[in-house]
Formats: C-alpha cells, sequence, structure tokens
C-alpha cells in the first residue's frame, strides 16, 4: 500500500494541526515503542461518543434511550470507525514497524478504529469540539451505510438484547498482559449488573468483540 505524508492526511481530513505532534502521535501504531496512540484512542472513543450521543438526542426527539443506544453503537462501532479511516487514508499515513505492515497492519479494521479515534482525539486536543464535531459530519456514514461484517458480534448482540428498547449490553476490559507490542486484552460483557461473557483479543475492541460472540454462542445464537 502507497503511504502518504501527514500534510496529505490533513487535507484529507480538512484540518491544518497548530501542534502537529499530536496528529504525529495519533499516527504512531503501538508496535512503534512509547509515544503510541493508545491514549490519544481513549480520549477519541469520548469524545467521538459524546458528538454523536448529542446529534442524535437532537436528530431524534422521539426516541427513548434504548433507540438512541443502537443508533450510536452502530456509528461508533469499529466498522464505522475502520470504514471512515480507510476512506480519509489514515492507514496510509500509519507509522508502524516492518513486521505489523508485512501482516497487513494497515488495513486491520481494529488498526484502523484505533487510529481513527486517536485522529480525533488530537483534533480536539489540537482545536477542540468544533473541529472534530465538522469532521464527524463530513465523513459519517449513516446507521445503515455501516459495511458491518459478519463478524460484528456487538451490533449483533445489542440488537438482539435491545428488541424490546431494554438497557444495552455494557463492556469493561477487566485484565491486559504480555509485552507493549503484543499486548492481549481480556474483556466482559455485562447487562442489569450481570456478567454475560469474557473474551479476549490483541486489541480492546477485539476482545469486546469476542466477549459478545461468547454471549451470543451461549445463548444459542451463533
Amino acid at each position: 500500500m502507497e503511504t502518504i505524508t501527514m500534510q496529505q492526511l490533513m487535507t484529507n481530513i480538512g484540518y491544518t494541526f497548530h501542534n502537529p505532534k499530536l496528529l504525529y502521535q495519533a499516527l504512531t501504531h503501538p508496535s512503534m515503542g512509547e509515544n503510541d496512540n493508545q491514549r490519544l484512542e481513549f480520549l477519541g472513543d469520548a469524545v467521538l461518543e459524546f458528538i454523536l450521543s448529542n446529534d442524535l438526542y437532537l436528530a431524534h426527539p422521539k426516541d427513548q434511550e434504548g433507540a438512541l443506544t443502537h443508533q450510536r453503537a452502530l456509528l461508533a462501532c469499529e466498522a464505522a470507525l475502520s470504514q471512515v479511516a480507510q476512506g480519509l487514508g489514515i492507514g496510509q499515513a500509519l507509522m508502524m514497524d516492518r513486521g505489523e505492515e508485512l501482516t497487513g497492519g494497515r488495513e486491520k479494521p481494529s488498526v484502523l478504529c484505533d487510529a481513527m479515534e486517536a485522529v480525533l482525539a488530537a483534533v480536539y486536543l489540537d482545536g477542540g469540539l468544533e473541529p472534530v464535531r465538522q469532521i464527524v459530519h463530513r465523513f459519517w456514514p449513516k446507521p445503515e451505510d455501516v459495511h458491518r461484517p459478519l463478524q460484528d458480534s456487538k451490533s449483533a448482540l445489542q440488537e438482539l438484547l435491545q428488541k424490546d428498547g431494554s438497557e444495552a449490553p455494557t463492556y469493561a476490559i477487566v485484565e491486559q498482559y504480555g509485552p507493549d507490542h503484543a499486548r492481549t486484552f481480556v474483556a466482559v460483557v455485562t447487562r442489569y449488573g450481570k456478567v454475560l461473557a469474557k473474551g479476549s483479543g490483541h486489541s480492546k475492541k477485539q476482545a469486546e468483540q469476542a466477549a459478545a460472540l461468547a454471549a451470543l454462542e451461549a445463548m444459542g445464537e451463533r
């Protein structure tokens, strides 16, 4: 895959950084060692959730919490984030070691998802909430346009459990181990305070997907 520069990426997203170091960190894959994009990913996840929550609240005044949560889950899932990241060329701008690149790291949905969240956080820290909102409004797909893979177990579980508009499942990372470049995360999925299942993966998103799949299997859905 042909790479692109940070300047080209800024042109793609329509935002010029005052502090380019923030974008540099957002594009640094964990395989590169220290100062990677994981902390920014954590912040970006929260910033995106707030913007989507606010937009959905205003756009659907008659919808209750369950329906709004479902719509937000579709827009904030790995499939949606990686889809936007791919369109912007974020994978082509990532900095990663040769091993990760040779195994298709620039195209992995989990990697693109994390990097997209990190870029949103970098924009937020550099310019505030409004430029992030503009990026989301300009590039985000509608829920029905998200190309969800069959393995998107989180969305499948949410759809199953919220058919009646009741409480959505929640996820938590309860354990992590291994070296920084090959971290393993363990997630649990709960509902009404009850643990439904546990799963593990090499990213937080993968662990959550694995937990959701385990819950579906326990319920006889897969």
